[in-house]
């Protein structure tokens, strides 16, 4: 494969995966004057529903924790070229988030719903989740998060530089502010139906999990150093540690 057509794939492929994770979230908003979204459908059956749903989150979870591991990438750039690994993840996360935004059944019934003020606090701190998300990227490097630095380098042919651990700003705070960013965006909504709630539980478990593993990764990558920072930040919830006992 040219280098050319290893960076077109990869221009294409962040357009696919940037905006499939802004349609998540204009999704996941409910915003009356954006459809579909995640209220807008009338609910069928329920049984169906869930099915769909458990599906659809198994599909994105499988595809998010399978790609991400070392032995998955070993293999997987024996078939694609290393420079397009990154690129065929973010594709594929991408579409996947298509495919929730288009596919995601509705469930009867309502958690909460709150009007007024308190309203407007909710929509505001959902809104200052994504906007963590993307903060986030940019702290750790955007580019290379969706492959456009990978794919660029290959086609200049200038050597990748090396990954570079950060625990600056926000993830002197918590060590994943992005995934943070998502279960703030996720859970912070001032109507909260059966629909979204189904969302909100089945992302932030594959979250947990999925920075269960990541974790177990960063560890064998960094060593020691990972972990003497595992000790230090929390892990997605900015609470403070309690002080060791010195005596």
């Amino acid at each position: 494969m040219s280098r050319a057509i290893v960076l077109f794939y990869g221009i294409v492929a962040y357009a696919i995966g940037l905006g499939g994770l802004v349609a998540f979230i204009l999704f996941v908003g409910g915003w009356d004057f954006l459809s579909p979204h995640i209220d807008s459908h009338s609910p069928g059956p329920l049984g169906l529903a869930v099915a769909i749903n458990l599906g659809l989150m198994i599909l994105f979870g499988l595809q998010h924790s399978v790609m991400a591991r070392p032995k998955f990438k070993e293999a997987w750039t024996k078939v694609i070229p290393p420079a397009a690994e990154r690129s065929t993840y973010v594709l594929l996360s991408g579409a996947i988030f298509f495919l929730i935004c288009f596919s995601w059944r509705s469930i009867p019934g309502t958690i909460w719903q709150v009007d007024g003020p308190f309203a407007t606090v909710l929509t505001v701190v959902q809104l200052f989740g994504w906007i963590l998300v993307v903060a986030s990227s940019f702290i750790i490097n955007h580019f290379e998060l969706f492959g456009l630095q990978q794919v660029y380098f290959h086609f200049a042919q200038k050597p990748e530089p090396l990954p570079v651990f950060t625990d600056r700003y926000l993830y002197k705070i918590v060590r994943h502010p992005l995934q943070l960013g998502v279960l703030i965006g996720i859970w912070f909504t001032a109507t909260m139906t059966a629909t979204h709630l189904a969302l909100s539980i089945s992302m932030s478990i594959y979250i947990f999990i999925g920075l269960y593993f990541e974790e177990r990764t960063l560890v064998a990558t960094l060593g020691q150093r990972y972990e003497d920072y595992q000790k230090r930040v929390p892990m997605v919830l900015p609470f403070p540690r309690p002080a060791k006992d010195t005596n």
